[in-house]
């Protein structure tokens, strides 16, 4: 497998234009503060309506149905590990102007809640969180997931927290701007890290490449879409539920749930769809 550093010429900068997007999707849904909102995730949300509308037409779900299918279910699971599995400290890789850490905090005051992002987006969201409330043990530091040592390294972020404690790194809405070989050796050293707490565990959103799915042209378009819109790729990993679970396995996790959205229909305030769902949601553990 390729390390990150065979890998130079990745900019992870771009994940930034999104991540105005969602963060006003979030908001638009109740599920964030004013203040995740930007005038540039306004504008885009305003530019892409004509092509949501379209594909709610055409293929029956739109981009934001499944970017509250996918945020929803990481929010149950988390709030699960959370109470049921004793978790108590929590890193958000590539948060971008999400509000699952503002909203964690508020709910369960405990759990130390670690936000990692390139630092232009890092110092916006400290900013930011400093406006609608940043409580104790809520920070947000410099990283960047390519890096494979030094002081914004994954690594470097997990050798911050209490090893003795049961710790969950979360990502969402990332790692498809990645071809598989980068983001494989990230996953690699995510399962590596984790292996220093008594429990450690990942989640992770996936956009998987379902050639036989009904509505796959209109998922090439939007695959395409999201590629413009932020200058750059968009690959999809693995052709079925299977592949991902043995992928993972072959990274370092011991556990790997793959989770289809659809599954929660009538358990979580899901927006349901009649189409197959289009992202999966991957829980894994890694142990010692």
């Amino acid at each position: 497998m390729k390390s990150a550093t065979q890998f130079p010429d990745l900019d992870t900068s771009r994940i930034s234009i999104s991540a105005h997007y969602t963060g006003y999707i979030w908001y638009k849904h109740g599920l964030s503060a004013a203040g995740f909102a930007t005038g540039t995730g306004r504008l885009a949300n305003a530019a892409l309506a004509p092509i949501n509308a379209f594909l709610r037409l055409v293929a029956g779900a739109d981009i934001d149905i499944f970017l509250l299918q996918r945020h929803l279910v990481i929010d149950h699971h988390v709030c699960e590990l959370i109470e049921q599995h004793g978790v108590e400290q929590i890193v958000e890789l590539a948060s971008g102007l999400s509000p699952r850490g503002y909203r964690i905090k508020q709910q369960y005051p405990h759990i130390r809640y670690i936000e990692g992002d390139l630092p232009q987006m890092a110092a916006r969201k400290h900013e930011l969180l400093e406006r609608v409330g940043l409580a104790a043990g809520h920070d947000v530091v410099e990283c960047n997931i390519l890096q494979e040592d030094g002081p914004t390294s994954i690594a470097a972020v997990l050798a911050g927290l209490n090893p003795s404690k049961p710790t969950l790194i979360i990502t969402e809405g990332l790692i498809n701007y990645f071809d598989l070989p980068v983001i494989r050796s990230v996953w690699a050293r995510m399962a590596q890290g984790l292996k220093q707490f008594p429990q450690g565990y990942y989640i992770t959103d996936l956009y998987p490449d379902f050639v036989d799915h009904p509505s796959y042209r209109y998922v090439k378009m939007a695959q395409k879409l999201v590629g413009v819109f932020t200058r750059g790729q968009w690959p999809l990993h693995y052709s079925d539920d299977t592949a991902i679970r043995n992928g993972f396995t072959e990274d370092g996790f011991d556990q790997v749930d793959v989770l289809d959205p659809a599954s929660f229909y009538g358990q979580l305030n899901l927006p349901e769809v009649k189409i197959k769902t289009l992202v999966r949601i991957i829980r894994c553990k890694a142990s010692r």
